[in-house]
C-alpha cells in the first residue's frame, strides 16, 4: 500500500474528513456504534465558531491510498493545558483508520510533525480536541452499547496505536449501575447521606431554569474548582463552559442537574442526561434536522442514563456531600423509573470513586485508554 497523507483544505475535503465514519465503520457488523451528529463533530472543529480554539490550534490531516480515503486524524496544540500542567504536551484527535498499520503510522506521524514544528515533546490522545471533550480509545467493552458523548472504536485501532510506538499513559473507565434492586448503596454510605441530608450547612437543590445563565455560572465554578487536581485535567474559560452549556441545554433534564451549596457558594455539582444515543441510532446521517426533534421528543422517555459528573471542590469532600450527591441521584432515578445508567469517565485511580462502586458490588465494563508518544526533536 502506498498512502498519501494531506492537510485537510476546502469544504470538500472537510466534508470527507466529517464523514468518514459512515464509511469505514460497518454498522451490521459494529451495531454498537452509534454515529455521532455531524453537527457536533463540525462545532468540536470550528476554529471560528467554538471558544476552545482561542487558546488552541489544530490541523486536519486525510490519509489517501489510490483516490480512496482510508483514514483521518487531527493534530491538536492546547496551549491553554501547557499553561496550566506547564508543560509541552500536543494532542492527536478524531483517528478514524482502516485496519491497516501503515496507514495508521502515517497519520500518527503526520500530526507528530505538525505537533513537533511547534515544539511540543509528546503526542498524547485520542482526545476530540480536549479532556473535557470525548476522549480515550475503547479497549474493552467492545459488546455494549456506546452510551451518550463517550466514544466507541473498532477493537483493532488499539493494536493500529500501539504498532506505531503510543503508550498507555491512562485509563478511563465506566462502570453500568442497574436499578433493578441488585445494586445497593453501603448502609454507611446512606447514614452518611441522611447526616448530610439534614445538616444546616448544606443546601440541596435542582438546577433553576429561570436562572439557567447564573446556574450555569456556578456549575462552571464548580467544574473548574472540583476537577482542577485530576490527571490531565484543563479548566475551561468562561466562554466555552458557556458554549457547551447552550448546547446542553435543551437535553438537560432538571430532576438530574444537583447542586449542593453551602450558604449561596455552589461546592457540588452532579450531571446526568438520558442516554440520546438510543436515540441517534435511528437518525439517518448522523442530521441533526432528523435528530433534533427526535430528541426532543425522546427527551422524558428514555430510561438509561449516562452520569457525566459528579464533583465536589476541594475542602469540602470530606463533609458527606458525596455520599449525598450519590444518595439522591439513586432516589431520583428510581423514582423516575430508570433501568439503569453509565458512570463515565472515571479515572482508574480515583480512590474515591472507585471504592463507593465496589463496594456496590460493581465492576468496570468498559475500559477507554489515553496514550503518550514522544515526540522526535527536529
Amino acid at each position: 500500500m502506498s498512502v498519501e497523507v494531506v492537510p485537510v483544505r476546502g469544504r470538500r475535503a472537510f466534508s470527507r474528513f466529517i464523514g468518514l465514519p459512515w464509511r469505514l465503520i460497518d454498522r451490521r457488523k459494529y451495531p454498537q456504534w452509534v454515529p455521532p451528529l455531524r453537527a457536533s463533530v463540525v462545532d468540536n472543529l470550528d476554529q471560528k465558531g467554538n471558544p476552545f480554539y482561542r487558546e488552541a490550534d489544530r490541523e486536519l490531516f486525510l490519509a489517501w491510498d489510490r483516490g480512496r480515503v482510508v483514514g483521518r486524524i487531527a493534530a491538536i496544540e492546547n496551549r491553554r493545558h501547557n499553561a496550566f500542567h506547564e508543560d509541552r504536551v500536543g494532542f492527536f484527535g478524531f483517528f478514524e483508520s482502516v485496519d491497516d498499520v501503515e496507514v495508521a503510522a502515517a497519520l500518527l506521524n503526520a500530526a507528530s510533525s505538525w505537533l513537533a514544528a511547534r515544539g511540543l515533546d509528546c503526542m498524547r490522545g485520542p482526545v476530540s480536541p480536549s479532556t473535557n471533550h470525548e476522549c480515550g480509545l475503547l479497549v474493552d467493552g467492545f459488546e455494549s452499547h456506546t452510551a451518550f458523548m463517550t466514544t466507541w472504536n473498532p477493537p483493532y485501532y488499539e493494536r493500529l496505536l500501539e504498532s506505531a510506538g503510543l503508550a498507555k499513559a491512562k485509563d478511563l473507565l465506566g462502570f453500568w449501575i442497574p436499578f433493578d434492586g441488585s445494586f445497593k448503596l453501603p448502609d454507611r454510605w446512606h447514614r452518611l447521606a441522611d447526616r448530610a441530608r439534614g445538616s444546616r450547612e448544606f443546601s440541596f437543590r435542582l438546577v433553576d431554569r429561570s436562572n439557567y445563565q447564573r446556574d450555569s455560572d456556578r456549575a462552571w465554578d464548580v467544574y473548574n474548582g472540583a476537577w482542577e487536581k485530576n490527571w490531565g485535567f484543563v479548566p475551561m474559560s468562561h466562554a466555552e463552559f458557556n458554549h457547551m452549556s447552550d448546547m446542553l441545554r435543551l437535553l438537560l433534564l432538571d430532576e438530574f442537574v444537583h447542586f449542593v451549596e453551602v450558604g449561596d457558594q455552589p461546592v457540588g455539582l452532579a450531571i446526568s442526561l438520558p442516554d440520546y444515543n438510543l436515540t441517534l441510532k435511528r437518525v439517518p446521517g448522523g442530521r441533526l434536522l432528523f435528530a433534533l426533534p427526535m430528541l426532543l421528543w425522546d427527551r422524558s422517555r428514555i430510561r438509561h442514563g449516562r452520569a457525566m459528573m459528579l464533583g465536589v471542590k476541594d475542602g469540602y469532600r470530606a463533609r458527606s456531600i458525596y455520599p449525598l450527591m450519590i444518595d439522591e441521584a439513586i432516589r431520583r432515578a428510581y423514582a423516575y423509573g430508570a433501568v439503569g445508567t453509565e458512570a463515565s469517565w472515571i479515572l482508574e485511580d480515583n480512590t474515591r470513586m472507585l471504592v463507593f462502586l465496589e463496594e456496590g458490588g460493581l465492576k468496570p465494563h468498559k475500559r477507554w485508554r489515553i496514550y503518550d508518544r514522544a515526540i522526535p526533536l527536529v
